[in-house]
């Protein structure tokens, strides 16, 4: 989970600071001495690391802080307007231009995921309405070319290729191709390669010369840490880049790289890759990644996702039997299969406000999804629809059908006998006789069982 070792850190340090009420100079200091070491940790950069610390400090040993009702409060809230302003006050859109196509050239170290979020990058531009192009500018890696039009027809997006040829070239031909095809975006997927590589640079300054650009994005691997914001600062004075994408930042835990970037190189990070699949993509958001730090969720990331897994139809074919009482066990299964599409269940629990960071992630079981989908599966049309009429017998043929075991089948019945009583209680969501709202509260242990938690 992006940003783990860091959130934990930081929420112990405000806890503590929570614990003690009343706080004195001496105990933001204190505090603000393991925040610095929470942030050198997550390989942060020292002078970045510094500087945050110095205007935390400044802001959070004020009287009107220190005499505040919640110091403690108030000191998580500076800290959290810190991290926006340290990843950029506000996300960074690609500037596209009045008269398409609008360019883009991807540039990066080989290994970087540069042709992958090249097809994610132009999937994210197909979901909005636009028509991009990728283009193959990748001659010297073995099957590069290829590797772009596996993943870009898995996009649903065309891809311009001319072979083994000069990449400038290609980069122009592919823009001509574009103006005559009406392609609004132009992705040039250009080799990966060293920024000590003079030849090679230069060839990308030819590509940037010929098709004179609209965003220079750099593709660095959050994994790399201090030496992503680098290999940033050194392609951004041999070519100047306009912004960074960060692959892998699902997978890095300290996070030191996207909290430096924008600090180091003046540039902004607009989009990162949170998996393997196409639709593990994001924009950037410093408002949303400063509260996922801090274990405040990000709900509004949480809602885009699940508006693009959730097919309208369906919600609204669930709504009807949902006030018919006739959820079933296939309803379940769809509910399910959509979580599944929104992503693993580490980012999503992580978007969860006040629950992010409050879960180990040994105790989630994303094999569970598995399980519970083969168990009804594994049930006659008419069981799916009335599960009550599983009987013992049933339920071990269920089992075997499986590959699990009846104690599982009776947590499955059981959890969904909970799932259908809290639907009961959306039913009649309302104001009761007293002209009070009435409550909706989650059955025992619901959060414990459900969604792919170990049993």
């Amino acid at each position: 989970m992006a940003f783990e070792g860091l959130s934990e850190k930081l929420n112990t340090v405000f806890k503590r600071l929570k614990g003690r009420g009343k706080l004195s100079e001496a105990d933001v200091k204190e505090a603000m001495r393991e925040v610095r070491m929470a942030l050198l940790e997550a390989d942060v950069s020292y002078k970045v690391a510094k500087d945050f610390i110095a205007k935390v400090s400044e802001r959070a040993v004020g009287e009107e802080v220190l005499a505040s009702l919640t110091p403690a409060q108030q000191v998580i809230k500076i800290v959290n307007e810190e991290l926006i302003a340290l990843m950029g006050n506000e996300n960074s859109k690609i500037n596209i231009p009045a008269k398409p196509p609008c360019i883009i050239m991807m540039c990066g170290l080989q290994g970087s995921g540069k042709t992958t979020h090249s097809a994610k990058l132009a999937k994210h531009f197909k979901d909005a309405g636009k028509r991009p192009l990728l283009v193959g500018c990748d001659v010297y890696r073995p099957a590069a070319i290829n590797q772009l039009q596996v993943v870009g027809e898995k996009a649903g997006v065309k891809v311009f290729e001319m072979g083994q040829i000069n990449p400038v070239t290609i980069a122009k031909e592919a823009v001509k191709h574009a103006k005559d095809h009406g392609n609004d975006i132009v992705i040039l997927d250009t080799a990966g390669r060293l920024h000590i590589d003079e030849a090679l640079m230069n060839e990308l300054k030819e590509i940037k010369s010929v098709t004179e650009p609209d965003e220079i994005m750099l593709v660095v691997d959050a994994m790399t840490g201090q030496d992503a914001v680098n290999v940033a600062k050194s392609f951004d004075e041999a070519l100047g880049i306009d912004s960074v994408l960060m692959s892998k930042l699902d997978s890095d835990t300290r996070g030191g790289a996207a909290l430096s970037v924008l600090a180091v190189t003046g540039k902004p990070i607009k989009f990162v890759g949170m998996g393997e699949k196409l639709d593990d993509f994001e924009q950037f958001h410093p408002q949303r990644m400063a509260s996922r730090i801090l274990g405040m969720g990000d709900v509004l990331t949480l809602i885009e996702r699940a508006q693009t897994a959730v097919d309208e139809d369906d919600a609204k074919k669930l709504a009807a039997r949902l006030k018919e009482n006739t959820f079933g066990m296939d309803d379940l299964l769809d509910q399910m299969r959509q979580i599944k599409k929104m992503g693993s269940l580490k980012q999503i629990i992580g978007m969860l406000p006040g629950v992010a960071g409050k879960i180990n992630e040994d105790d989630i079981d994303e094999s569970q999804f598995g399980r519970l989908e083969a168990m009804i599966l594994s049930m006659t049309k008419a069981e799916r629809e009335k599960p009550s009429i599983i009987n013992p017998s049933r339920k071990r043929r269920i089992a075997a059908g499986s590959g699990t075991t009846v104690a599982d089948v009776n947590r499955l019945l059981k959890q969904f006998e909970q799932m259908q009583k809290m639907m009961k209680q959306m039913g009649v969501i309302g104001k009761n006789a007293k002209g009070k709202r009435n409550k909706l509260r989650l059955p025992p242990g619901f959060m414990n069982n459900m969604g792919g938690m170990k049993f």
